[in-house]
């Protein structure tokens, strides 16, 4: 998949079927417009912006984006700044963006797409433009979940208050995230319980403080664990980490990005009298995490590799 980061730099020669949106999350609703590029006989792109601008804090990495993009059958991901095209008109952003520099014959929205400058242009103002300059629309409608639309705010609620269920839901698989692990202060392995820590980014949602059941990916192959997503109260600490322990793992990942997944909440963070206590109930922690991944198997991911039992 070809990315491109700077509009000038876009000078396609070869047609192509363009999805268009902020693609925050990539949630259901984003893929159903992304396979609607896919599905047409070009070659497929998305145009999107490396912050979205409706603001909100990111539910998918960067690194996630490219990959479900990827996968998807996207060949061109156009990942704008969007102070590059925020003061375009959005006669001008279609004719002299869309057109001329992207080449597309073929338009991919939601029903909620603005556009432009001051987002003047919406689906009605698109529609018009397309018929003036020989261009195709698709006008993608939104996916419900529960009688509700899928959206990115109720994505982040739904992470930000523990509800993994409904979050995984929503997106389509599993939420989770590919971040490189880092040194701890090692008192998981004090206890005789070697931990990943991850720290998790400036920006990126935060998930309800506690202890979550979740799959780990290392090396094409899963390992369940618990993971404990906070500050440490117990030791004392003011970096907000996702620290998993994964029992019938063992080896060296410092410095090595591992991906992630959260399957469901177990309990909320709280601070123990001693690392005993720490250590009994991190024990039936993962009784329960064992429990609950062994009922949610990998291959559901749709990401292959191999499991642990």
């Amino acid at each position: 998949m070809k990315i491109v980061e700077q509009l000038e730099q876009i000078r396609e020669t070869a047609p192509c079927a363009l999805a268009l949106g902020a693609f925050d999350g990539l949630h259901r609703g984003h893929m159903a417009v992304v396979r609607a590029a896919v599905a047409a006989p070009w070659e497929a792109g998305v145009l999107t912006f490396r912050q979205s601008p409706r603001g909100g804090a990111a539910v998918a990495t960067p690194q996630d984006k490219e990959q479900l993009l990827e996968a998807a059958g996207v060949r061109r991901l156009y990942r704008l700044d969007f102070s590059q095209v925020k003061d375009w008109e959005p006669e001008d952003f279609v004719r002299e963006v869309l057109v001329k520099r992207c080449r597309a014959k073929l338009l991919c929205c939601g029903e909620d797409f603005r556009f432009g400058k001051n987002a003047r242009g919406d689906v009605a103002l698109l529609q018009q433009l397309c018929l003036e300059e020989g261009l195709l629309l698709e006008v993608v409608p939104p996916v419900e979940e529960e009688g509700e639309k899928v959206s990115s705010t109720r994505i982040r609620r739904a992470i930000e208050e523990g509800d993994l269920p409904l979050a995984n839901r929503l997106l389509g698989r599993p939420f989770g995230f590919s971040l490189e692990v880092i040194h701890g202060n090692h008192i998981g392995t004090g206890l005789g319980m070697p931990t990943i820590n991850q720290a998790i980014p400036e920006g990126f949602v935060q998930p309800r403080f506690g202890v979550y059941a979740s799959w780990c990916r290392v090396d094409g192959g899963y390992h369940w664990g618990v993971t404990n997503i906070g500050v440490k109260p117990t030791v004392g600490s003011d970096q907000v980490l996702a620290e998993t322990w994964m029992p019938q793992f063992s080896g060296d990942l410092y410095g090595r990005r591992v991906r992630l997944f959260l399957l469901r909440f177990i309990r909320p963070e709280r601070k123990f009298g001693s690392l005993g206590e720490l250590k009994e109930e991190i024990d039936k922690n993962a009784a329960q995490a064992k429990a609950i991944a062994m009922a949610q198997l990998p291959p559901a991911f749709g990401l292959g590799g191999k499991r642990e039992k």
